[in-house]
């Protein structure tokens, strides 16, 4: 198949610190990606090499087949909209909406119009003067606008409400309906964006913890509970990933689909179930514990 992105064990280094170590994955045409992780995980490095304003350690890199470094031919198919995207001063929100009009082939003028009214930008004021969340609004903007074959928003809506948000979500799906396109949403919102997901690459200390898609997350893990005891002996030799106890009470999350046979163990036992979210299970993943088998060494 046809790839976006192809990167192969690719390695980002500063001195004795490796920020991305041996990553590999692929993107695909036409599908959402949420590239996922905690803080300092390696996400904003990677979405730096792929659009070319960072050079790899090691390993390699291709976008639409070749090299982006110095190829305009592979960047003018990428908009890349930064959590902390900087503009000049002296400009204007039309400005910047007038100069992304000539950077991207594929620019909607119409679009960026509906959007602008979407979001209630003012087009004469200068950049400097917007709040945190109209700049986020910019960004958000030209990266639907664009209709760039690839699209990055890293965490686009910094200072949104939750109603201008489900704006970007909602014309987001609508456009990549009408015009499919390859995006990727690094964000932190996971449980608001699980829905427009089709596939999810989460980074932990630099390497891939899950590649995989969104639909094969959704139960893959479930959260068990009751009397410490019968969990316990329920959760041997399962792949435990959380666990909370309280006045002899516990609740396990295990990271293994539901099966028929366990649930009508644990329902004998008395034991209680609860569905995890694709937020809850990475938190579980990345949060420095190791998933480990109970009753294991």
């Amino acid at each position: 198949m046809e790839t976006i992105v192809e990167i192969n064990r690719l390695t980002k280094s500063y001195g004795s610190f490796t920020a991305v170590d041996h990553v590999s994955f692929a993107i695909e045409p036409n599908k959402i990606y949420g590239l996922l992780g905690r803080n300092g995980a390696g996400k904003t490095t990677i979405m730096h090499m792929i659009t070319a304003q960072l050079f790899p350690t090691g390993g390699e890199l291709r976008v639409f087949g070749e090299a982006p470094y110095e190829n305009d031919r592979v960047l003018r198919q990428i908009c890349f909209i930064k959590e902390s995207q900087k503009y000049p001063d002296t400009f204007r929100v039309n400005d910047v909406l007038y100069t992304a009009e000539a950077l991207y082939p594929n620019w909607d003028r119409e679009f960026a119009k509906r959007l602008v009214a979407d979001f209630n930008l003012p087009l004469k004021r200068r950049m400097k003067k917007l709040s945190r969340g109209m700049l986020s609004s910019v960004g958000i903007i030209i990266g639907l606008a664009s209709r760039a074959p690839l699209t990055i928003f890293d965490e686009p809506y910094l200072g949104l409400d939750a109603v201008a948000r489900n704006i970007f979500y909602e014309r987001l799906m609508e456009d990549y309906t009408e015009h499919p396109r390859t995006v990727i949403l690094s964000t932190h919102l996971i449980d608001e964006v699980s829905k427009l997901l089709e596939h999810v690459i989460v980074i932990n200390k630099g390497r891939i913890l899950l590649d995989e898609e969104a639909d094969s997350l959704r139960g893959r893990a479930y959260t068990v509970s009751g009397p410490a005891a019968k969990i316990d002996s329920y959760a041997a030799g399962k792949t435990v990933i959380h666990q909370e106890s309280l006045a002899g009470s516990r609740a396990v999350t295990i990271f293994e689909r539901l099966g028929v046979s366990d649930q009508k163990r644990a329902e004998a036992l008395g034991l209680q179930f609860t569905s995890v979210t694709i937020q809850q299970l990475i938190v579980f993943l990345t949060n420095g514990a190791s998933a480990k088998k109970e009753g294991t060494a």
